[in-house]
Formats: C-alpha cells, sequence, structure tokens
C-alpha cells in the first residue's frame, strides 16, 4: 500500500515538473509552433512515438535476454510509465520507477536495473556511433574530429562481454551483487539493430520539423549528436535546455538561429506529448500483471536474483 501510494506521489511530481516546463516556456513554444506547419508537427508527434516503439523492443530484447522475457505490452508499462521519472532532478526516480514497475510485472528489481543500465549504454552509443558518421561534414563536428575515435571504441564496449564486465563493475562499486552471465551476444545483436531503427525513425522529426527536404542525414545526427549531449549532462532532468542547445548549434549554421531554435523548442513538445501519450497507453494496455506468482514462486518478494525465470515445477521456461 505505501509503495503505491508513494508511486503516485512520484508519478504527480513528476507531471509537475513537466507542466512546469510545459509553462515557463509557452510563449517560446506557441511562437515556434506558428512558423512550421501544422503537418510537419503532427508528423515529428508521429515519427517520435513510432521511435519510441522501436527502442521499446530493444529495452524489452535486453530484459529477456537477461531472463525476464516480458509481452511488448507489460515491457511498455514498465518503460514508458517509469521514464516519467526523468522529469524529475535526480537520476534515481525514472530508475527506482521502472524497478518497482518490474517487480510487479515478475522481474527481480536487480535484473531492470541491469536492462535499464545496459540498454541505455547501447542507445548512447549507437546515437553517438551516428553523430559522428552522419555529420562528419559539418563544421561543428569537424571542430570535434575526435569523436570519430570514438567508434572504434564504441564497437568494442558493445561486445557482450565487455558490457557485462563494465555493469558489473559498477555494481561492485556500488557494493551491490554483479550479473550471474554474460549478455548473450545474439541480444546485443538484436537490440542495436532495433536501437538503429529507433534513431533513423526520430530523425524524421527533425527533418520534418527542419523543412529542408534534403536534410535528412544531417537532421538524424543533429538530434543524434543533441540527445547524447543531453544525457551525458545527467544532473539535468531530461537534458531540458541541454539538448536544445546542441540541436541548434548543430543546426544553426544550416537553417539559421531563429528556424533552428523552433525546430529544438518544437522538438521537445513533441518528445514530452509523445512521452506522456506513450506512458499513458502503455498503462491502459498493460495493466493486467504477468508472471508475479512465477517471480513470487522463484524469489521471493523481496529478491532481486538474476536468474532465469523458473515455472512453479522448479524447471526453467522455455
Amino acid at each position: 500500500m505505501i509503495r503505491r501510494l508513494l508511486r503516485v506521489v512520484l508519478a504527480l511530481v513528476a507531471l509537475g515538473f513537466l507542466g512546469y516546463g510545459l509553462a515557463t516556456n509557452w510563449d517560446d513554444t506557441a511562437a515556434a509552433v506558428a512558423e512550421i506547419s501544422p503537418w510537419a508537427v503532427a508528423g515529428a508527434f508521429a515519427a517520435v512515438l513510432l521511435g519510441q516503439f522501436f527502442m521499446l523492443l530493444a529495452w524489452r530484447q535486453v530484459l529477456a535476454g537477461l531472463g525476464s522475457p516480458l509481452p511488448v505490452r507489460t515491457a511498455g508499462r514498465i518503460m514508458f510509465v517509469g521514464q516519467l521519472g526523468k522529469y524529475i532532478p535526480g537520476a534515481i526516480w525514472a530508475y527506482a520507477a521502472m524497478m518497482d514497475l518490474g517487480r510487479d510485472h515478475g522481474s527481480p528489481p536487480r535484473r531492470t536495473f541491469a536492462c535499464i543500465s545496459l540498454a541505455l549504454v547501447i542507445n548512447l552509443g549507437v546515437g553517438i556511433a551516428i553523430a559522428a558518421t552522419t555529420l562528419a561534414t559539418q563544421e561543428v563536428v569537424r571542430q570535434a574530429w575526435y569523436l570519430l575515435l570514438l567508434l572504434p571504441v564504441i564497437a568494442v564496449c558493445m561486445h557482450p562481454k565487455v558490457l557485462t564486465w563494465g555493469l558489473n563493475l559498477a555494481l561492485r562499486l556500488a557494493r551491490r551483487d554483479t550479473l550471474d552471465e554474460v549478455l548473450p551476444g545474439r541480444t546485443v545483436l538484436i537490440a542495436v539493430a532495433w536501437t538503429v531503427v529507433g534513431w533513423l525513425v526520430y530523425g524524421l522529426h527533425t527533418w520534418m520539423l527542419a523543412g529542408r527536404w534534403d536534410l535528412y542525414v544531417i537532421a538524424t545526427g543533429a538530434y543524434a549528436f543533441a540527445w547524447s549531449t543531453g544525457l551525458l549532462a545527467f544532473l539535468v532532468p531530461a537534458g531540458v535546455g541541454v539538448r536544445e542547445g546542441a540541436l541548434v548549434l548543430v543546426l544553426h549554421p544550416i537553417l539559421g538561429t531563429g528556424p533552428a531554435l523552433a525546430v529544438a523548442v518544437v522538438s521537445r513538445l513533441a518528445f514530452t506529448l509523445a512521452d506522456v501519450t506513450a506512458a499513458g497507453l502503455a498503462f491502459l494496455l498493460g495493466r493486467q500483471p504477468s508472471k508475479v506468482a512465477v517471480y513470487a514462486a522463484q524469489n521471493g518478494s523481496g529478491s532481486t536474483a538474476l536468474t532465469p525465470d523458473r515455472n512453479l515445477s522448479g524447471s526453467p521456461e522455455t
């Protein structure tokens, strides 16, 4: 009961910060929308929602590889509802919310924590790789040519053994139990593939808002660069302000400062509305808990063991 009440309070706080962010930027947002075709805004919103779905498929693949295969609607409820916590200052709220929701649907908290961390590393690695390869001709990136040197590093870091070693190192530093097994290579490949598709779809939203039909490649790289920059500024909730600044930095030499600012502001609005929409849909579609009895029988209600799910007879599920 207390846990559910705390979850409601955190959700309300997250929505409060979300509403405050929209209210304080409302004039700029309204002016930017007026400069962009309503069809472009609607198309950008649809592209963001579709991109989020592909990112969900990548996230779900990682969770399944760690031992908790869940239906898409259930994984969506954990990811989309839980990630609203990113709008609250402090990096822990989204983690805490997703771990709590994961527990309700049969995924031990430490397994959900591992999934969030590994999926985030994959997302960041793919985002930086796309930014480096698509923006190589842009002056702002040529000045930061050393980003290209990250590509072989990213490739090495995507190896399952390296991913698992890095997470285990973080868990040891935090004095937590480590992963029992290496994330399967096939899982990493599929997760990376879905993540690449997600980034390519996200690029559509920047492309449509920019209104330049010859800029899809640059628009995709610009958003990947902006998102990665915002994520690395982890002390800022949801990278607010940092992400927009990075997007303007890339686009203003091509579009001009005014249009670049308009793209940045409406992009933030599209993602904010998409976050709320995805969370609402996921909450409604994924309300029925799954595998709670299996989880309780296997590990006990408070366990954080990272072992394959088992059925009631004790044998591994297939």
